[in-house]
């Protein structure tokens, strides 16, 4: 716990840097002060009650309403116990959600949680400052799921009906799953929806290493694999193409910003590439 609080922090710091702020926006504008009209304000923005009150013109002003709801939406189904490089798939789950959440904080955003399976297996509401943020971390690091399936559709579901604001939702996921584009897309339209697909290497290249029993961490089911033989490795690797292939579309469809993290591979190089070309966008 305090290891990934200090390397997420530390990437806060310098890596992640202004991005995370630069590329998530409020939620509009809020009220600060009324001031004297001056030559080339807004004729739209003069306070006509204050003015007739004072004897010569006022104008509002605003500023951008900077505080953000950020909902973490975290998979932990059996197929994310599963990593064949450097960390399981659960793990760098949750350093990137921790990652996200310090960034959020030091915005002075609210934070919550959602853990799923094929069921929300636990809500944490969203809430300021860094203690609820060590409890979202903690809960990301240490909840033993009830559940081995995922059904990214009813997370998705459960997280439109409760949350009614606008706001930025990290949907951190293996994308293991069927059945989900119309929901996403819902979810897309209410809120900012960012996808960060989670991939490890052996998922997509089978190994020359004989015949090797495989399992399906969700369904429990086991089976045998000669991956000897090069058309198995090679109608493997077409499928776990196909899959990424078809992922992608979803999301290229329905507008769904995405990043592909990887667990062979540094996540904050591809997160800051993907905040400066937004807030590159944006500008």
């Amino acid at each position: 716990m305090k290891h990934i609080e200090i390397r997420t922090r530390r990437l806060v710091n310098t890596a992640m840097g202004g991005e995370y702020h630069s590329v998530f926006k409020g939620q509009g504008m809020e009220f600060d002060e009324v001031r004297a009209y001056q030559y080339g304000d807004d004729m739209r923005s003069i306070d006509w009650n204050v003015s007739a009150r004072q004897g010569h013109l006022f104008v509002k002003r605003y500023v951008e309403e900077r505080e953000l709801t950020v909902m973490l939406m975290v998979d932990l189904s059996g197929s994310k116990d599963f990593g064949s490089v450097h960390r399981m798939k659960n793990e760098l789950a949750a350093e990137l959600a921790a990652l996200l959440a310090f960034s959020a904080i030091q915005n002075n955003d609210r934070v919550g949680a959602l853990i799923f399976t094929d069921v929300v297996e636990k809500y944490i509401p969203p809430k300021k400052g860094r203690k609820h943020v060590l409890r979202v971390v903690r809960e990301l690091l240490a909840y033993e799921p009830v559940h081995r399936r995922t059904s990214i559709e009813a997370a998705v579901k459960y997280l439109n009906n409760v949350l009614t604001k606008k706001s930025v939702v990290f949907l951190i996921s293996d994308f293991l799953d069927q059945g989900y584009e119309k929901s996403l897309r819902v979810a897309n339209q209410r809120h900012d929806l960012v996808a960060l697909p989670i991939c490890d290497p052996r998922e997509s290249e089978l190994p020359n290493a004989g015949i090797i029993q495989m399992l399906d961490p969700e369904s429990g089911e086991s089976f045998w694999v000669d991956t000897s033989l090069p058309q198995v490795r090679e109608h493997y690797r077409k499928l776990a193409v196909d899959a990424v292939e078809a992922r992608s579309r979803i999301f290229r469809r329905n507008r769904i910003e995405f990043v592909d993290i990887f667990t062979h591979r540094p996540y904050d190089v591809p997160l800051v590439k993907f905040f400066r070309a937004r807030a590159k966008r944006l500008r």
